[in-house]
């Protein structure tokens, strides 16, 4: 696999520190609110990282965090009342069913930052030991970038450019050593919640929990870091200074970030009233044609949402589960005969089809390519496996299909069996029909199509289905 590397501003052969063995740290959501759409694209783009691995035989440590201390959480939590904590599970379990209903799985681990306060406290301990850091008078830490000369290599900043910009979330404090210097830990405010340190009461930084969680669960040095490219600096750029600081290793192999996510052409922001939360998108659109529409451009591309390529991702959602279930229906009422030479040349192709897919995938993560496979396998499936074909033909087409979309993380919907009253009327209807009952057979279709199903008649029977 090519995967190009943030830091080396290249593509790159992936080559694992363990044979077999990937780990890899993705940032996730700070949990004070639902995530919106352009949190969405990273959590989807890393899931099919780790999907495609797996498909390689690899076995992946996925870590994704929860970042549930931070200002924002503490300002929202005031403002409704409640604990820190009690706002942070609360939007954890929402993260989970918008992540669920976008077909992200579950990582290998999710890491609290709460949960892991005596490494943070361990990691700036030997940061201050080492040189790496300082403790102010009011009992704030600061990790002192100078001491670090590598320190803008991630993002290419040079001083000018950064020295206010990690700044930690905060307005620069008068006890730093420097403007560019940022927190590691935070002492304690009237009304916050805190833990006790070597530096009196408070709480960590937004930076060094990441470092501290990455290491405990991958290593003081492991093989992928990823994100969305608006955490480039100062974040992940902090977090190179902390971890290496502090352990004098290499931290990550391979760095990755997406692209970001323009709403209407237009840049994704409060204030011009197109910021949209994953759970306000689920009330208009179906969330797998989202999940589709994030994965019809390359990763590393901005990209646009807008109704009409919603839309369009939808129409292309339904031409898979279209051809899935005429597979599926040919499975079932097709020939149980050995394949003939025309099948037998499908199923080289369906090798074909796979090879292209596969290839794309490893020419970093080009999912639209890899969607291009997928379509033109669809194409030939749908002139090939059709009445009189053989049921090892269709299952062979649908295993291909199956697996390649798994990978995507489409496709995954399971099919509903009809409804009681449904199935009754195409009973009837069959039944009408082989009474050469014209007039019912067609009252029947209406009714059918009325109650929300797409209905054909073959030679083999009907083929009904819910209209997606």
């Amino acid at each position: 696999m090519q995967i190009y590397n943030s830091m080396t501003r290249k593509k790159e052969t992936f080559k694992p520190i363990h044979d077999g063995k990937v780990g890899i740290y993705a940032c996730g959501p700070t949990v004070y609110n639902y995530f919106h759409i352009g949190n969405a694209r990273p959590f989807i783009t890393f899931d099919v990282l780790r999907r495609q691995l797996e498909r390689e035989g690899y076995e992946v440590t996925f870590v994704q965090n929860f970042t549930d201390i931070d200002d924002k959480m503490i300002r929202r939590a005031n403002e409704e009342g409640i604990t820190v904590k009690e706002l942070a599970d609360r939007f954890i379990n929402e993260y989970y069913k918008d992540a669920k209903a976008l077909g992200i799985r579950p990582a290998t681990v999710h890491p609290k930052a709460t949960e892991h306060i005596p490494e943070i406290i361990a990691l700036i301990t030997k940061l201050i030991e080492n040189g790496h850091a300082y403790a102010s008078p009011s009992g704030d830490v600061y990790y002192r970038v100078s001491a670090f000369p590598g320190y803008g290599k991630l993002s290419g900043q040079n001083a000018d450019d950064r020295e206010n910009g990690a700044s930690e979330r905060l307005n620069v404090d008068t006890d730093k050593e420097s403007p560019e210097d940022f927190a590691l830990w935070k002492a304690q405010k009237p009304g916050e919640p805190a833990w006790d340190s070597p530096w009196g009461k408070g709480r960590p930084g937004w930076h060094v929990e990441c470092s501290a969680m990455s290491m405990k669960y991958l290593g003081e040095t492991f093989d992928i870091h990823c994100g969305g490219k608006d955490l480039l600096f100062p974040h992940h750029e902090n977090e190179i200074a902390q971890s290496e600081g502090a352990t004098g290793k290499k931290y990550v192999n391979y760095w990755m970030h997406n692209g970001f996510i323009n709403v209407d052409n237009q840049k994704m922001s409060k204030s011009l009233n197109n910021f949209f939360t994953v759970r306000d998108i689920a009330k208009e659109y179906d969330l797998e044609a989202v999940r589709l529409f994030m994965l019809s451009a390359h990763y590393r591309s901005p990209i646009n949402f807008s109704r009409d390529q919603i839309d369009s991702a939808n129409a292309s959602l339904n031409r898979l589960y279209t051809a899935r279930n005429s597979l599926k229906f040919q499975l079932e009422n097709g020939e149980d005969r050995p394949l003939n030479d025309k099948e037998k040349e499908f199923i080289e192709r369906l090798k074909g089809y796979e090879k292209r897919f596969d290839d794309a995938m490893d020419d970093d993560m080009n999912t639209a390519d890899a969607l291009g496979a997928i379509f033109e396998l669809v194409k030939d499936a749908n002139v090939t496996v059709v009445q009189g074909a053989s049921r090892e033909a269709a299952q062979a087409a649908l295993n291909s299909l199956e697996s390649i979309c798994d990978v995507l993380g489409i496709l995954s919907k399971k099919e509903e069996e009809l409804p009681p009253e449904i199935a009754a009327l195409v009973n009837e209807r069959a039944e009408a029909r082989k009474n050469k009952d014209w007039a019912k057979s067609d009252e029947l279709r209406n009714r059918i199509i009325q109650a929300g199903y797409i209905l054909e008649d073959t030679k083999q029977g009907q083929k009904v289905r819910k209209d997606v």
